[in-house]
């Protein structure tokens, strides 16, 4: 049994970790939670029981084994060292980590056995990133990746509170906070993430950077478009994927619907394929329109959908927290 901290439970993503933890067994001696300085005294309903909110300082005080940050990159940069000095292994969910040499990147299902109890900051790769190398992990194994050619279609959710409220908003007529710099109701932005000098935004950035990292490849050609869709949760993505050997589509599916956190929905004769509609509150990866590029030789077309607030960031990193129990890391 042990102490585990919660750091912006209030948060979107942090209500979602508190539902995945209460969901699993993980060995919970005591629930510790914090939020920003104006939510210090509310409480929250977790376990059967009422949790108090307190500050960062006297979750600090507490020890615990395990903290969870879902608070923002400032918070995490400030107060995950601390938190790591005082004997916390910490799981974090900002972008502050992802590319520091020192630091972690772990999708559990690929990497989580580089961990050693040395690990004291582990960082959560971007929700996008997670769902797309996870139906990657296979074919980068069995065949090699050459290039990957990106689209994604972002939900709301992605960016947070205020970009649910803008939408549903502007879906029932009401004037209020832009999250956005246009209306998203009935329309797509090429635009997430700061822009940057060469005509990249930062979220596709990460998708190309942390892709490399988490599958261990530099060497992985990569070129990415995120737009951002009308949909309050779940990402999808288009695939398109170069490989450095021939395939068969039928191993492609076999390969993909063995790897552990995947599904494949790919039957177009009845119009089975994966969609954020029915992706929201579950934890697979969902891949489907697995077709081969005629254009190009080796070359595969996929569509990948996930939950961007479960397997995307809040179960991903309580995955992560039960590998280190698992294993004895702690």
């Amino acid at each position: 049994m042990m102490k585990i901290a919660v750091v912006g439970a209030t948060g979107m993503v942090g209500r979602i970790i508190l539902k995945v933890l209460s969901e699993r067994s993980l060995p919970i001696s005591e629930l510790i939670l914090t939020a920003s300085k104006r939510s210090i005294g509310q409480r929250i309903s977790w376990g059967g029981s009422d949790q108090i909110i307190v500050g960062l300082q006297e979750a600090l005080d507490a020890c615990p084994e395990i903290a969870i940050f879902s608070a923002g990159g400032s918070v995490s940069k400030e107060w995950a060292p601390k938190f790591a000095a005082n004997g916390t292994t910490v799981i974090d969910n900002s972008s502050v980590w992802r590319m520091d040499r020192d630091k972690k990147l772990i999708v559990p299902e690929i990497n989580a056995d580089s961990l050693t109890k040395a690990d004291k900051i582990i960082a959560n790769p971007n929700c996008s990133t997670i769902q797309m190398v996870l139906a990657l992990l296979p074919l980068h194994r069995n065949y090699g990746i050459e290039r990957l050619v990106i689209s994604t279609y972002q939900s709301v959710s992605g960016t947070g509170v205020a970009a649910v409220q803008q939408l549903e908003n502007e879906r029932n007529g009401v004037k209020g906070e832009m999250a956005y710099p246009y209306p998203i109701d009935k329309n797509c932005l090429p635009h997430a993430g700061e822009f940057l000098d060469n005509g990249y935004t930062t979220e596709e950035v990460k998708l190309v950077n942390e892709t490399r990292k988490i599958l261990g490849d530099e060497r992985i050609r990569i070129t990415a478009t995120v737009v951002r869709v009308p949909v309050i949760g779940g990402h999808s993505e288009a695939v398109n994927v170069a490989l450095k050997k021939e395939f068969d589509i039928s191993d492609i599916r076999k390969e993909l619907a063995a790897t552990e956190g995947v599904v494949v929905q790919d039957n177009v004769d009845v119009n089975v394929y994966p969609m954020p509609l029915f992706s929201e509150e579950k934890d697979a990866v969902f891949v489907g329109r697995i077709r081969r590029d005629e254009s190009n030789p080796n070359t595969l077309d996929m569509w990948v959908v996930s939950d961007n607030l479960r397997k995307g960031a809040a179960t991903n990193s309580v995955q992560i927290a039960e590998y280190l129990i698992d294993q004895k890391l702690i």
